[in-house]
């Protein structure tokens, strides 16, 4: 990537790890690099099947986080999921009605679906405690946070795409 120290990059090398130099790129994130490389290296037929979690993307400084989530949105036709300590974000492109299977005894039932970047004009949802129902949601208005998983199905369309997020149980 762009920001490796050269004693990471030494320590990798000797392991016989492939070290790719993209510090010509000042204009997109480590992350983005690295998706980028992935989804080159994955033959089209493989990409719907693809699931690409990231670790480590939360839970820092802001901006790189809101970078972070800008690469889900640069890459609508992956299935990217951020993971923290306590929360998953996964982009739902505007383009599927989503079926969000839910595993209670791992994740919810706190969640949220937030429309960043662009205005959500109508969105519905269902399984939720307070569901919408062809909602406009914006920044600087409505946003669905704090909101709860009611059953092992939330059902989610819009006509734009929307951040999911939801808390993960701990362990203890």
């Amino acid at each position: 990537m762009d920001s490796i120290r050269s004693e990471v990059l030494d320590f990798y090398a000797k392991l016989g790890c492939d070290a790719i130099n993209e510090s010509h790129d000042q204009d997109t994130t480590d992350l983005y690099k690295c998706i980028s490389h992935l989804s080159n290296l994955t033959p089209e037929s493989e990409k719907a099947n693809l699931c690409i979690l990231v670790t480590g993307a939360l839970g820092g400084r802001f901006d790189h986080e809101a970078g972070n989530i800008n690469v889900l949105y640069r890459f609508p036709g992956l299935r990217i999921i951020l993971l923290s300590d306590d929360c998953l974000i996964q982009l739902l492109p505007r383009a599927h009605r989503h079926e969000i299977l839910i595993q209670s005894s791992v994740v919810g039932p706190h969640c949220g679906v937030l429309p960043i970047g662009s205005p959500a004009f109508h969105t519905t949802t269902s399984g939720l405690e307070w569901n919408l129902t062809d909602a406009e949601m914006v920044f600087g208005g409505l946003i669905s946070t704090s909101n709860l998983v009611t059953g092992d199905i939330v059902c989610v369309h819009s006509d734009t795409d929307l951040i999911w997020t939801i808390c993960i149980k701990s362990s203890t």
